[in-house]
C-alpha cells in the first residue's frame, strides 16, 4: 500500500486533484443552490456540507503545492470528507431501497462522495495537525449535527423524511467515528508520517 504515497505527493497529481476538487466544490454549491435560497442566513455555513468539506481539502492541496501545511484545514478536511462522503453514500443507497430506483445523479453522488472519503484518509500521513485543531474540528462537526437535526437544516432528501430521527442518530455516530479516525491516522503516537516535498 505504501507504494502509492510517492504518487500522491507528486505535484502533477496534487495539481490534478486540486482542479477536480475545485470543480466538485463548485458543482456542490450549485447543487445546494435552491436549498440555500430558502435557508436563513445564520445557518448558511452549515447547509452545504459536502462542498464545504471539499473546499477544506482545496486549501490543504494549495498548501501542499506551496510545500506547507495548514493544520486546521487538514483536520477539518479529514473529518468532514470522511463523514459527508460516507453519509452521502449511505443516503443514496437508502434512497434506492426506499424508492426502488436511483437515477444517474444518485450513482454519480455515490461514486464522487466515496472518492471524497477515500482521498481524505489517503493523505493522512502528510497532515500535521495537533489536538487543538481536532478539538475545534470536533466542535464544528458536532455543532453542524445540531444545526441539521435540531433546526432541520440537513440536506433535503424528501423521500427519506420519515427516517430523519434514525438518520440523525446515525449521523451523530458517524461524526464520532470520523473524529476518531482523524486521531488514529493523524495524531496518535507512532503513526505513519510522510513529508510533502
Amino acid at each position: 500500500m505504501r507504494f502509492i504515497y510517492p504518487l500522491l505527493a507528486n505535484r502533477s497529481i496534487l495539481g490534478l486533484l486540486l482542479i477536480v476538487n475545485i470543480a466538485g466544490t463548485a458543482y456542490g454549491y450549485y447543487w445546494y443552490g435552491w436549498q440555500l435560497k430558502e435557508t436563513p442566513a445564520i445557518f448558511l455555513p452549515f447547509v452545504p456540507d459536502s462542498p464545504t468539506a471539499s473546499l477544506f481539502f482545496v486549501f490543504v492541496l494549495i498548501a501542499f503545492l506551496m510545500g506547507r501545511n495548514w493544520p486546521l484545514m487538514e483536520a477539518l478536511a479529514i473529518v468532514t470528507l470522511f463523514k459527508y462522503g460516507i453519509w452521502a453514500v449511505v443516503m443514496n443507497v437508502l434512497v434506492y431501497f426506499v424508492d426502488g430506483k436511483l437515477d444517474w445523479i444518485g450513482y454519480m453522488l455515490i461514486f464522487s462522495h466515496f472518492a471524497m472519503a477515500v482521498q481524505g484518509l489517503l493523505y493522512a500521513p502528510f497532515y500535521r495537525f495537533k489536538w487543538w485543531h481536532l478539538i475545534v474540528t470536533a466542535i464544528w462537526t458536532l455543532h453542524n449535527d445540531v444545526i441539521d437535526y435540531v433546526f432541520f437544516m440537513l440536506p433535503s432528501y424528501h423521500m427519506l423524511d420519515d427516517y430523519i430521527p434514525q438518520i440523525g442518530y446515525f449521523t451523530f455516530w458517524l461524526s464520532i467515528l470520523s473524529i476518531g479516525l482523524a486521531y488514529y491516522f493523524s495524531i496518535r503516537p507512532n503513526r505513519f508520517k510522510l513529508e510533502i516535498k
